[in-house]
């Protein structure tokens, strides 16, 4: 179901994914798309009456409607073709409601898929359900995020600032830094304002610009896509443990063939050290595996500033500076699904990070 208006050089795709923020019933429950879009529907037509200038807008068809929590790459891959298909249609900015609790990791994804393009992609979502969750009638709920999260963003993609952010609670951030810190709090993520990589990848494009980089994006959507859908990137989350644990934990997790995995260690990016977990990471190296140090600090970062994390740098271990877990899963999902040569991946995270 959509509704556009009349006259405007400006549309907005809206593409609503499920999460809390159309959720309905006791357990929460996301609506599903013939229930929730006439209601959705309404309250944009009333908001984008008062606007000064006319805006088109259309409710993008959407498929996936699910519980963010089940969302997988194969799901991140669907929303960015899903975009893309649209961006050909000539829409360029695009307001996508989701779950909270993968926000951080679409966001982080979309940041990377769409990077050196000229879109313009907000993605939000709610605390509160948009309507009273026991409410048969489907009345509005008051005490909710999620009007003005919505609405919110709705200001944002009418900007058309080129670029992926993430909107709630009247901030706005880079995708790609942000992260969810509260679990059931309104005030439920944060992200920073000043990021090298990659906001300002993001450009004006002319036609023949923007036809050239959609060109390419849609000669390689099929390998992508079904890259996407086999990738395995694994975290190992470190508790107080021997090294020689976390050696028979690395050789265990090697056993799935996984793609890349993810160390979450303590501070700087500390890690138990001793020659088995040397051998360990030296043994995914030589399986083509990418392993990537972060920590479990939700801010700061990781460093080389400390021996007990210094000692990776000689192991095949990939620095992540100051990227937020769900950042680097996404770099790292990204990576593996559009750069065949284990080497050149590397090479690749080394200048995006630099």
């Amino acid at each position: 179901m959509s509704k556009k208006h009349q006259t405007s050089d400006t549309t907005i795709g809206i593409i609503y994914a499920g999460g809390t923020f159309g959720s309905h019933g006791n357990p929460l429950q996301s609506l599903d798309n013939a229930t929730f879009l006439p209601v959705l529907t309404d309250i944009l037509s009333q908001h984008f009456a008062d606007y000064e200038k006319t805006v088109n807008w259309q409710i993008l068809p959407n498929s996936l409607v699910k519980d963010s929590s089940q969302l997988t790459p194969s799901d991140f891959a669907h929303f960015y073709e899903l975009i893309i298909q649209a961006y050909q249609t000539g829409i360029r900015q695009f307001v996508l409601l989701t779950g909270t609790d993968t926000l951080s990791y679409l966001s982080a994804f979309l940041a990377h898929s769409l990077a050196d393009s000229d879109l313009c992609v907000i993605i939000t979502g709610a605390m509160q359900p948009l309507l009273q969750p026991l409410s048969p009638d489907y009345l509005l709920n008051f005490d909710s995020d999620a009007s003005e999260n919505l609405f919110q963003s709705c200001r944002l993609a009418v900007t058309g600032e080129a670029g992926v952010q993430a909107c709630f609670t009247y901030e706005h951030w880079h995708a790609q830094t942000v992260q969810k810190i509260h679990s059931h709090d309104m005030i439920a993520f944060t992200g920073h304002h000043k990021v090298g990589y990659p906001a300002t990848s993001y450009r004006q494009f002319t036609a023949k610009q923007r036809e050239i980089w959609l060109t390419q994006q849609l000669e390689n959507m099929d390998n992508t896509l079904q890259n996407l859908a086999n990738v395995q990137v694994l975290p190992i989350f470190l508790t107080p443990m021997s090294a020689d644990n976390l050696a028979d934990l690395i050789r265990t997790m090697l056993k799935n063939q996984p793609n890349a995995l993810m160390l979450l260690g303590f501070g700087a990016g500390n890690l138990p050290h001793n020659q088995a977990v040397e051998q360990a990471l030296t043994d995914a190296h030589a399986q083509g595996c990418l392993v990537a140090i972060s920590t479990q600090c939700p801010f700061g970062g990781v460093s080389d500033s400390y021996q007990a994390g210094a000692w990776l740098n000689d192991f095949f271990v990939l620095n992540t500076g100051r990227l937020t877990i769900p950042a680097i899963f996404a770099r790292l999902l990204w990576l593996v699904a559009t750069v065949d040569n284990v080497k050149d991946r590397r090479k690749i995270w080394q200048k995006m990070l630099n």
